[in-house]
């Protein structure tokens, strides 16, 4: 059962305009990285579905973080279907994250009052998505499916959408000023916040600083 309320979710999201999006196998790495991301501001993190028996890294990474990063509010990303969304919801994920759209993951998540986050390449999908009580969706894979001017398009005809960019996101100003100023409400972050050698070389502050700096640099861009 998550910490955070539904609504607490999706202003914390709105409010911080990041969600790094996280995968390691290691338990221990996850858990500095979390930390690293969380002593550099971040507040909403997404662990992905990525590997085999990723559900069990996320209880225990979700149990730390309850005891270690207080305000931490932990989802799970990478979900396509409803058996995998109730899982980690039972595991305490607080949102759920999708590359695509399942109409039976919205159910699953109304049901528990937890946010579903799919991903959407297109205008209908995203209009089918909102139908089925999605308030936050994905644009998937964002630097493919048209970047800042797809969702500048998006959110002319459709003003009450909430859109959160992922791939082809990086942390530099050029980058993320374009994603806001086209009107998004979040991104979604990867590898540019992780890079693989300064996880290998366990430089924790680098990752902070990364973090910080990518969180400054959105919150001009909102002006």
């Amino acid at each position: 059962m998550s910490r955070f309320s539904k609504i607490e979710v999706l202003a914390t999201m709105k409010r911080t305009g990041m969600v790094p999006v996280f995968y390691n196998a290691d338990v221990e790495i996850s858990k500095r990285v979390l930390k690293a991301c969380y002593d550099g501001g971040v507040r909403a993190f997404e662990f992905t579905n990525r590997g085999d028996f990723a559900h069990e890294i996320f209880g225990e990474l979700n149990r730390w973080a309850a005891a270690e990063c207080l305000e931490m509010i932990l989802g799970a990303g990478s979900v396509v279907d409803a058996p995998t969304a109730a899982l980690y919801i039972q595991l305490g994920a607080a949102f759920i994250v999708g590359p695509l759209f399942n109409p039976d993951v919205a159910k699953v998540c109304n049901r528990r009052c937890i946010p579903y986050t799919p991903g959407c390449g297109s205008v209908s999908e995203i209009g089918f998505a909102q139908e089925a009580g999605c308030d936050l969706t994905k644009i998937f894979p964002a630097g493919n499916v048209g970047g800042p001017s797809f969702v500048k398009n998006i959110k002319a005809p459709m003003p009450w959408s909430m859109l959160m960019a992922t791939g082809a996101v990086e942390p530099t100003e050029e980058n993320l000023a374009a994603w806001f100023k086209a009107g998004v409400t979040v991104v979604g972050m990867g590898s540019k916040l992780f890079p693989k050698e300064i996880v290998a070389a366990g430089d924790w502050q680098a990752v902070s600083d990364l973090c910080r700096r990518a969180l400054d640099i959105i919150a001009r861009a909102r002006g």
